[in-house]
């Protein structure tokens, strides 16, 4: 497999300075129009397993007709917080444990021949969290890695980063600041 001729060439970085998790409590509402009703929302975020971060949504409708704007500033606010709250975060269809694409595998891959700590958000879960994303980040596909804060980059970006060492310079700053 291509991916794990990639994942051999490189060291593993240091471990993190500071092993302390942020523990992420904030949830924000949203609300959706659709032709014939306004629909709130709330994404309380939580940990599902240790590492895997989830929206979930309190009610949903059967249909949602239309979605004007998909980057509310709530789930903006929200998304701030998500990127901030860990050193490195990746947005992702399915788990870090059961990746459902393969270019969120390889990202996940690369991640863990770093060991470094990440957290994950399975954007399969929500379509408002997805598209929201790609407006929040400026970015069309998944899997988007955001590290300190910044996004950084989809699987392409992240693979090229890895075989040239900037990525794992990049984490170790980040594991360190």
């Amino acid at each position: 497999m291509a991916t794990q001729s990639v994942l051999s060439s490189s060291p593993r970085i240091a471990p993190p300075c500071s092993s302390s998790p942020t523990k992420i409590t904030s949830a924000a509402p949203l609300l959706l129009t659709s032709r014939s009703r306004s629909l709130s929302l709330s994404f309380p975020l939580r940990a599902t397993v240790p590492g895997n971060l989830a929206f979930r949504v309190s009610s949903a409708p059967s249909r949602i007709s239309t979605i004007r704007c998909a980057l509310s500033p709530d789930l903006k606010n929200t998304l701030d917080k998500v990127v901030t709250s860990q050193k490195v975060v990746l947005f992702m269809k399915g788990t870090k444990d059961f990746p459902q694409c393969g270019f969120s595998n390889t990202v996940v891959q690369i991640l863990n021949s770093l060991d470094v700590p990440y957290e994950t958000i399975n954007i399969l879960e929500n379509e408002v969290l997805r598209q929201g994303l790609k407006e929040y980040s400026s970015w069309p596909t998944f899997p988007q890695l955001y590290i300190d804060g910044e996004f950084f980059g989809g699987c392409d970006i992240t693979v090229e980063a890895y075989k040239s060492g900037e990525l794992q310079e990049l984490l170790e700053r980040a594991m360190c600041s």
